[in-house]
């Protein structure tokens, strides 16, 4: 790779490039969250349909937590919600790494996510205060950029200490975390908005005193789009859920070690290739990334499931997923800032989530009850057919969008 595909980053302002490195600190600390499914089935013995209760359960937590966080990211200062959220977090890690592991540990992990959910809005909608919209799409690119620097070792360092020392993986989380709490905290002084005055940034300016049932009325695609991302991620999250469980299945304790090592390849790709699929889909419009990229995904679990079994061939199919992963990435946070008021960016996004967390509840239940009576087969099928509805709703969107903003055209 050379220094062209890092050269696209320059001119962003201060705070993104803290934003970045304030993502990388706290990623390389991200060890517990992906292991959860593995830690209830394997250290408490739950099985898939007992897991996916838990996993909703957190969900429905996190639906307030994202309304409330929406709210706080429009009214209040986005980076102190952040500083916020990050602080419990970093409380929550540390109290489980000096604790016996039990539900006192699961309790404490979902108020951890639930505060970083709560700070979510606020920290996609800084991303957008402080970019144009012609260097949006850099922006986002450079914090999933940062998000997977930071990830590359921890989900197989993770999953060699999963057996005997996963008190440790608990406290290197919170210090990480906490790291860069204060690094954000020290660091970031201006968070002004950037003024867009370009014919595109119409669609961005402010209307402070209109609401938010008036705003998604009047700009109903966009909830085609959030409806049709719903479902996707709820495809996306397998990567969390079935293919671990297929993972402890067929290959016993090794699986969490095996899918460490998978998690950090996602990790490693994602690093060397975003700044490339950045550059290469620079002219492409943002449904088209979204498109890419879902189909990508489908393809990857395709192979994996195809070669179930076959060590070699999961790096195979988490190539392909993974390249899906960074095109639907790059794709997704452009295309709701370029397409909403800036005095709603929090709300929005807190709305998407909840949005999501309604599907992805009713389908991930689905899911795990199909896994628990039907078998892989009759999950797996679920999980196409999700996707597959998915790609309909944002195929809606690559006819209709033009028509609803040509000024982004």
């Amino acid at each position: 790779m050379n220094q062209g595909f890092f050269s696209q980053y320059k001119g962003l302002r201060k705070e993104i490039y803290i934003l970045f490195f304030g993502r990388v600190v706290t990623n390389l600390g991200s060890m517990v969250w992906p292991m959860l499914t593995l830690i209830l089935s394997q250290k408490m013995g739950l099985d898939a349909t007992s897991i996916s209760i838990v996993t909703v359960s957190a969900g429905l937590l996190m639906v307030p937590a994202n309304l409330i966080g929406g709210r706080l990211a429009d009214r209040c200062n986005k980076k102190w919600v952040i500083v916020g959220g990050d602080t419990v977090s970093v409380i929550c890690y540390i109290i489980c790494s000096a604790i016996p592991l039990g539900w006192g540990s699961v309790i404490l992990m979902l108020a951890a996510a639930v505060c970083q959910s709560m700070e979510n809005p606020s920290y996609n909608a800084l991303i957008a205060d402080l970019s144009t919209t012609e260097h949006r799409d850099k922006a986002y690119s450079l914090q999933y950029l940062g998000a997977n620097l930071g990830l590359v070792l921890s989900p197989t360092l993770s999953g060699m200490l999963f057996k005997n020392y996963l008190w440790l993986s608990f406290l290197i989380s919170g210090i990480a975390i906490g790291m860069s709490t204060i690094l954000i905290a020290s660091k970031i002084k201006d968070i002004t908005p950037e003024r867009d005055t370009s014919e595109a940034g119409i669609y961005q300016q402010a209307q402070e005193n209109t609401s938010l049932k008036t705003i998604l009325s009047e700009n109903k695609i966009i909830i085609i789009f959030m409806l049709g991302m719903a479902l996707y991620y709820t495809a996306y999250q397998q990567y969390n859920f079935l293919m671990p469980l297929e993972m402890g299945v067929v290959h016993g304790e090794n699986g969490a070690v095996l899918f460490g090592t998978v998690s950090s390849l996602n990790c490693i790709v994602v690093v060397l290739f975003t700044p490339v699929i950045t550059r290469i889909l620079a002219g492409k419009g943002d449904i088209t990334k979204l498109l890419s990229g879902q189909f990508l995904v489908g393809i990857g679990y395709v192979i994996f499931l195809l070669f179930l079994g076959h060590i070699p061939v999961y790096y195979l199919a988490m190539l392909l997923f993974t390249w899906g992963e960074i095109c639907s990435t790059i794709g997704e946070g452009p295309y709701l800032s370029k397409r909403i008021p800036s005095s709603h960016r929090g709300r929005l996004n807190g709305f998407s989530s909840v949005l999501a967390f309604a599907v992805q509840s009713v389908c991930q239940l689905t899911v795990g009850r199909l896994y628990d009576k039907g078998g892989s087969l009759a999950a797996w099928t679920a999980v196409f057919i999700i996707l597959a509805a998915a790609i309909c709703l944002i195929f809606v969107l690559l006819f209709r969008d033009k028509k609803h903003y040509p000024k982004l055209y």
